[in-house]
């Protein structure tokens, strides 16, 4: 039985899961009926952070096209452009075990391509959420379905899977931003064009 998140709720991943160590993260979301004419391509990002809450290099950003990080700890799995259907619309697998030390927190972060151009926000989007299921298993073991809580932002923070006294935790996050994922990246300390 999943466990389901609030907003700004932790949970223990590990402690609570023992000998689990691989784990894929499921991204997924709907589109509201709009009439702007352009598709809806949301993208999910991954950002591997240090101790100080930064990358330490270009390496520590995954994404379509980049899916691999962390010496391949991180796997993207790749792009989905529209988010039809059911169940996660974009997946990354995280080998718990070998994400290296010097990595703290892995940020999860979902972002509307071209979202400026296209006049698209998170305010047309519903039923936004994360999850995470044991590759071993494939059982759900946490949930944080985001609610409507965003109208005007292009890109959010879904969650962290984050180092703590040896163990992994979760956290839902759900803090949206403007300025998309270059606002994010650089808050991460990274420039992307």
């Amino acid at each position: 039985m999943a466990v389901s998140l609030s907003k700004g709720q932790k949970v223990d991943l590990t402690k609570t899961n023992p000998g689990l160590s691989k784990v894929i993260v499921g991204l997924g979301w709907d589109t509201n009926k709009y009439d702007g004419g352009n598709d809806f391509d949301l993208d999910a990002s991954v950002f591997l952070l240090d101790s100080n809450g930064k990358c330490a290099s270009d390496k520590d950003f995954v994404f379509y096209n980049q899916t691999e990080g962390g010496g391949g700890s991180v796997v993207h799995t790749g792009d989905n452009r529209t988010g039809e259907g059911a169940g996660d619309d974009e997946q990354v697998k995280v080998n718990l075990k070998d994400v290296p030390s010097t990595v703290e927190k892995v940020s999860f972060v979902i972002t509307i391509h071209d979202a400026e151009a296209r006049n698209q926000n998170f305010g047309q989007v519903s039923n936004a959420f994360v999850r995470i299921v044991s590759e071993d298993s494939n059982e759900e073991l946490i949930r944080y379905d985001l609610g409507e809580d965003f109208s005007i932002e292009t890109a959010i923070i879904v969650g962290e899977l984050y180092r703590h006294n040896g163990e992994w935790k979760f956290s839902a996050v759900g803090s949206g931003y403007e300025g998309g994922l270059a606002r994010i990246a650089s808050d991460f300390g990274l420039q992307v064009g």
